[in-house]
């Protein structure tokens, strides 16, 4: 595979469009909308927000990263499941026959070392919703911020399943700002009775002024973003859905930190066999 890694390293991320086959786009969604089905909330429904963070309280949330659980949307709070869900998280590709195959095909797996992944191991997926006319604001933030490795490995996967534009909240990116620091941590801090997650700020630098980019992507097109990169989407409040599927790899050459917000102690990181 022949990737533009001059571009990457002066950008932070690359589109890569026709990546994922119509037929495996058709896949996940038709998996992700099975597993809607069968998805029972009960009476409490927790909510995912990047804007409060009030999911982190919940031990629904912390304990998500090995098991595959159902996220709202804040607005969703009068629409059926399948119209009301802001995610799936986050063992997806581990836990799912369907999203293991697709995650751990030979060309993703070829991508990984292009980008020089000496040992890589898939962390985290999410199949986001972005569901029309409620699909919630992500702001600004970098995700190496949530998935923390010494040095720094976290990159992203975004996989665009329905056309991404921004009339219904593509990714946005500022160019070049992976140069910079890492402004804050979420992380896990207390005794494991009272463990709670909180945001640190480690770095008081603004972002870079650089004129945000909108990454719009047709459907099956993959967007590789770095871990230190700025990068948000807006609301969609268009009538279209906007559903994506998105992997975290890290490389094993790194140590994970003890602290991070996900852990999976009875489900091993795997590579892509």
């Amino acid at each position: 595979m022949t990737l533009d890694l001059a571009a990457y390293e002066r950008d932070g991320f690359l589109v890569l469009k026709d990546f994922l086959p119509a037929a495996d786009c058709d896949a996940l969604q038709a998996r992700a909308a099975e597993l809607v089905s069968a998805f029972d909330p009960g009476p409490v429904r927790t909510v995912f927000s990047t804007r409060d963070q009030g999911h982190a309280r919940d031990c629904y949330f912390r304990d998500s990263g090995g098991t595959i659980r159902f996220f709202f949307e804040e607005e969703a709070t009068d629409q059926p499941v399948a119209l009301a869900l802001n995610k799936i998280g986050h063992a997806l590709h581990d836990l799912d026959p369907v999203f293991d195959r697709i995650s751990r095909q030979p060309r993703l797996a070829e991508l990984a070392r292009a980008l020089g992944f000496e040992r890589p191991l898939l962390l985290q997926s999410m199949y986001l919703f972005k569901q029309p006319h409620i699909g919630g604001e992500v702001g600004w933030h970098q995700d190496a911020t949530y998935l923390h490795t010494r040095p720094s490995t976290v990159t992203g996967l975004w996989i665009a399943l329905d056309d991404a534009d921004r009339d219904n909240g593509c990714l946005m990116a500022l160019p070049g700002g992976h140069r910079g620091p890492l402004r804050q941590r979420f992380h896990r801090a207390g005794e494991a009775a009272s463990e709670v997650l909180v945001t640190d700020t480690l770095d008081v630098t603004p972002w870079p002024l650089t004129p945000p980019v909108a990454l719009e992507a047709a459907r099956g097109t993959l967007v590789v973003l770095h871990g230190l990169l700025p990068h948000a989407s807006a609301p969609n409040r268009s009538g279209r859905p906007r559903h994506a599927y998105a992997l975290h790899l890290i490389d094993g050459c790194a140590e994970y930190a003890s602290d991070n917000w996900l852990q999976r102690p009875d489900l091993p990181l795997r590579g892509f066999a």
